[in-house]
């Protein structure tokens, strides 16, 4: 039985204010939908519902119950251990990238199938083309270097409708190139997205697991399991973010007229002077860096482009001809 929630405020944290998680979870309309979420609620000391976030089985079932109440995907699942991302700060990207294109659009709301995303580093979860599809209604390519992501990400695809038609998947075959190979000729995309490694090895990752999982659970964690998983080209690559990004910036001068708008996450704040430095030397005609905030945590992505403000109003209205 799921125990009786409390009230509550019913904003829990300054979200973007199209993001469908401001508000707090609603236990008892997501076990309705899922049921398999009931085994896995607990009360916390202030008698509110919720889950033990340490445990990666409650955060699955937590990510496939928001899924399915509000994204429509009725059969989602990853293979184990590879990453099951928080969505509601998954979200905020693409809500912030969709205000990064109104900006370039005369100030309209960007909706529909002519706008197209490539997705860098799409995952097994898929998780970017679920939100876009649905908020918004726009194409996506996902690109992985793993070939189980892509499998999983197909499976995703093919068992829900609404991604039917929207969201393809492409394979990277060298780890080396980011969007050579995968953006053909004549091909143009509005903007890409990608939430890079954060680490710089494994060692890096299992400390951040530790510090990680100690906080949320109060003890000391000696072994700790990855709550929210993740593989080693998920987690950490050489060099760690700052790298993957330089390779990034530098590899996108070269498609610099196949994309309004590039983006990534920057999750350390101090590697932000770096990437303006490598952002320079391309000679990005514009760079803009968009703050999210998800409660306490601080998080922010950079955009750049080779286009000026007028090129990129004839390159979006192009191609959505």
């Amino acid at each position: 039985m799921v125990p009786n929630n409390k009230e509550f405020p019913q904003e829990k944290s300054p979200l973007h204010l199209r993001n469908k998680h401001r508000g707090r979870y609603n236990f008892n309309e997501l076990t309705q939908c899922c049921p398999e979420l009931i085994p896995f609620i607990i009360l916390t000391p202030a008698q509110e519902q919720s889950i033990q976030f340490s445990d990666p089985k409650a955060v699955l079932m937590l990510n496939k119950a928001l899924l399915k109440y509000f994204y429509e995907m009725d059969h989602w699942t990853i293979p184990e251990g590879y990453l099951c991302p928080p969505i509601p700060g998954r979200a905020d990207y693409i809500h912030y990238v969709a205000d990064l294109l109104t900006s370039s659009n005369s100030g309209k709301l960007p909706k529909g199938d002519k706008v197209k995303c490539l997705d860098i580093g799409v995952g097994a979860n898929c998780i970017y083309p679920i939100i876009g599809v649905k908020e918004y209604g726009w194409r996506f390519v996902g690109v992985d270097i793993d070939p189980k992501s892509i499998q999983s990400a197909i499976g995703i695809i093919h068992s829900n409708p609404l991604l039917q038609g929207k969201v393809s998947v492409r394979l990277q075959q060298n780890p080396h190139h980011i969007f050579k190979g995968i953006i053909q000729k004549d091909e143009c995309f509005d903007v890409t997205i990608c939430n890079p490694p954060f680490h710089a090895s494994y060692e890096e990752a299992q400390a951040g697991t530790i510090r990680k999982v100690t906080n949320l659970s109060q003890k000391r964690a000696v072994n700790p399991t990855l709550n929210f998983g993740g593989q080693s080209n998920e987690l950490w690559c050489e060099g760690g973010e700052i790298q993957f990004v330089k390779n990034m910036i530098i590899q996108s001068k070269i498609f610099a007229n196949s994309c309004c708008w590039f983006t990534t996450i920057i999750s350390k704040q101090s590697n932000l002077k770096k990437v303006y430095g490598f952002l320079e030397q391309v000679k990005a005609v514009q760079m803009k860096t968009i703050d999210m905030s998800q409660g306490n945590k601080m998080s922010r992505f950079v955009a750049w482009s080779f286009l000026n403000s007028r090129q990129q109003e004839l390159f979006l209205n192009k191609e959505n001809d």
